[in-house]
């Protein structure tokens, strides 16, 4: 993989949302990001592509996975 062209970003986001994830990259394109929101305690996929490969969603789900604690931050 081109780390500068293909990459996976962990975030956190407090100003809009509350919470921590990750954002894939393509080709210097975002294709995908997965979020965990702890005000809203839900975890969701946000698609920036229409077509993304099973192969790519199954990695990107198993480094979500890996990278950011499944548990919710409370207040």
């Amino acid at each position: 993989m081109d780390l500068d062209k293909n990459r996976v970003i962990v975030f956190s986001d407090v100003d809009k949302r509350d919470g921590i994830g990750i954002e894939v990259y393509q080709d210097d394109k975002l294709i995908l990001e997965i979020f965990r929101d702890d005000t809203k305690l839900t975890k969701r996929v946000t698609f920036f592509q229409q077509e993304i490969s099973l192969e790519i969603l199954e990695k990107s789900i198993e480094t979500f996975k890996k990278e950011i604690p499944s548990d919710f931050i409370d207040d």
